[in-house]
């Protein structure tokens, strides 16, 4: 119960300060609006699909009819049914993304960089996909082909997300990079796909260092000891990209609609930041020392 009040009043505060602006600068401002309004607040929502992804749900119909509509009814006095309620999240698009870039983590000089699959359907049933026809590619990675989007993330050394973006699966991962990046200043670790001579020169004009492993056959370069290490603690954004998919149920098959998936994916996140736990880099005692002889 500490967590879900937590969590409302994160949402809520958020709420106050950016519905004063969004007002603002809607179409319909001063107009009337066609349709009956929302009985639940937009904090109620938001709270309520974050908590899902928090959960030990796997579906988000069981969540909502088993679990909110029968025990949280005190804290959610005007409940509306299941059906309006998921007609309703994607309205929700641009209040959530502001509040993951208003609780996105702190720039330290320390950043990893990484993407990840997100699959809408098994491989075989590619051509008969309706939902994602027009938007989803396929795309290959270490484990094969598949038919869906990336997930392209940069975190600091705390766990914290400094930056995502959702691209097309045969979207290159060099490519989306530099603007990832943008305002990241310091040391930037990557897997051998961000090796480009061309962004590592446009990364150094603005202050930000790329480091990669290096590919069979190619020079090595001289290195130091700390960024050595840091290269090799890569491994806490791929833990990330698997609390995402295992834990906050970034990636499932029963999508009916592109605008639900966007949102899925945002609430997937935002469930990830609010984790009062992260991933972190820890230097073991020999490493520790190691860096103070250098």
């Amino acid at each position: 119960m500490e967590m879900l009040v937590e969590l409302y009043c994160s949402v809520d505060d958020f709420w106050k300060d950016f519905s004063k602006q969004w007002e603002q600068h809607l179409l319909t401002k001063g107009r009337s609006l066609r349709g009956p309004k929302a009985k639940m607040s937009v904090p109620e929502m938001m709270t309520i699909s974050i908590l899902f992804h928090q959960s030990s749900y796997r579906n988000f119909k069981h969540f909502y009819c088993n679990h909110v509509m029968i025990y949280l009814r005190k804290e959610f006095p005007t409940l509306i049914s299941y059906s309006r309620f998921v007609y309703l999240l994607k309205s929700l698009f641009i209040p959530l993304f502001a509040y993951l870039v208003h609780n996105r983590g702190a720039v330290t000089g320390i950043s990893f960089i990484d993407s990840t699959k997100i699959q809408v359907c098994h491989n075989k049933r590619i051509r008969r996909n309706k939902v994602f026809a027009r938007f989803a590619k396929m795309g290959k990675t270490g484990a094969g082909w598949f038919f869906g989007f990336k997930l392209h993330l940069i975190t600091n050394e705390v766990g914290e997300i400094l930056a995502f973006q959702l691209t097309p699966g045969n979207t290159s991962d060099v490519s989306v990079a530099d603007r990832l990046s943008q305002g990241i200043m310091g040391s930037l670790y990557g897997d051998k796909g961000y090796i480009s001579e061309k962004l590592g020169k446009k990364l150094m004009d603005r202050g930000l260092q790329l480091f990669t492993n290096l590919r069979a056959k190619m020079k090595n370069k001289c290195m130091n000891l700390r960024d050595k290490m840091l290269l090799r603690k890569r491994v806490i954004i791929e833990t990330i990209n698997d609390q995402l998919k295992n834990i906050s149920q970034i990636e499932h098959t029963r999508h009916r609609s592109i605008s639900n998936f966007l949102v899925n994916t945002l609430y997937a996140i935002a469930a990830y930041m609010r984790q009062p736990k992260k991933p972190r880099i820890r230097m073991s005692d020999e490493e520790n020392l190691a860096l103070a002889a250098c």
